[in-house]
């Protein structure tokens, strides 16, 4: 097997991994997977050791290629996501502007989706903005672009994902960041596009269409402000004729602006 077949087998291990949820790697002595400086030297091969039950230990060296996966992978793979969601939270309370949440989100290694992104995909628009817009997970053309609401039904209205829902764990790290910049934005009404927002933001638990054109008390953290759920874009372009009840939704939207 060359170095670069042991690479990608690694690759394929930690992928995996990852889809399994492992989210930490024990050994026997510990190791600061944050720590930015490496030896000038080479290390000495790594040496793992298996043994049968009654056996001595046999071992073999681990190549250093195998050894040297990015450190973003293993920063991400080796924190805990109980210790992913606290530094969160510390690091998106330390933010005291956008442009300070913004550098956290691009140092912050706590969330494992970081490894598979182009780009980080922050915000847009007017941050005075009176009404904030709150959708999924970035998808394809986002990450491109690393903007939000961008592609096909972006045109229709914003851009939605195109790919999955984010796991509840991947939610959990991410909302300290979206909390901290809805407060540091401080609009007068929050939308919520699609069902993660809403459920994860709203703490509803019923579907979108039950749950939309309803407003929320949600308070920012300084104040409390009025939210809406109403149906993602994306959904639009499968479902053309519920484009009336998203309509009914920014009437309503609209009115309360007015006023």
């Amino acid at each position: 097997m060359t170095s670069t077949d042991r690479e990608r087998a690694a690759r394929e291990l930690l992928a995996f991994y990852r889809e399994a949820g492992v989210d930490a790697l024990l050994e026997e002595t510990p190791a600061d997977r944050f720590a930015s400086e490496r030896p000038s030297a080479a290390p000495a091969p790594r040496v793992e050791a298996t043994r049968a039950k009654g056996e001595a230990s046999t071992a073999r060296p681990v190549p250093t290629r195998e050894r040297e996966l990015p450190s973003r992978v293993a920063a991400a793979v080796a924190v805990s996501p109980e210790a992913a969601v606290m530094a969160a939270r510390e690091a998106a309370k330390g933010a005291g502007s956008l442009e300070e949440l913004r550098a956290m989100l691009e140092r912050f290694e706590g969330c494992a989706l970081r490894t598979t992104a182009t780009q980080l995909v922050f915000a847009d628009g007017n941050p005075q903005a009176r009404v904030m817009f709150v959708g999924e997970a970035p998808g394809r053309d986002e990450d491109i672009e690393g903007l939000p609401f961008v592609g096909r039904s972006g045109k229709l209205l914003w851009r939605p994902p195109g790919n999955r829902t984010p796991t509840p764990q991947e939610s959990a790290i991410c909302l300290p960041f979206t909390l901290r910049q809805i407060e540091l934005a401080d609009p007068d009404i929050l939308i919520c596009l699609g069902n993660p927002s809403t459920q994860t933001l709203l703490n509803s638990k019923d579907g979108i269409l039950k749950t939309r054109g309803r407003w929320f008390p949600f308070h920012t953290g300084t104040r409390e402000i009025r939210a809406m759920a109403t149906l993602h874009p994306a959904y639009l372009l499968r479902q053309p004729l519920q484009k009336r009840l998203a309509w009914r939704d920014f009437l309503a939207i609209k009115k309360v602006l007015a006023t």
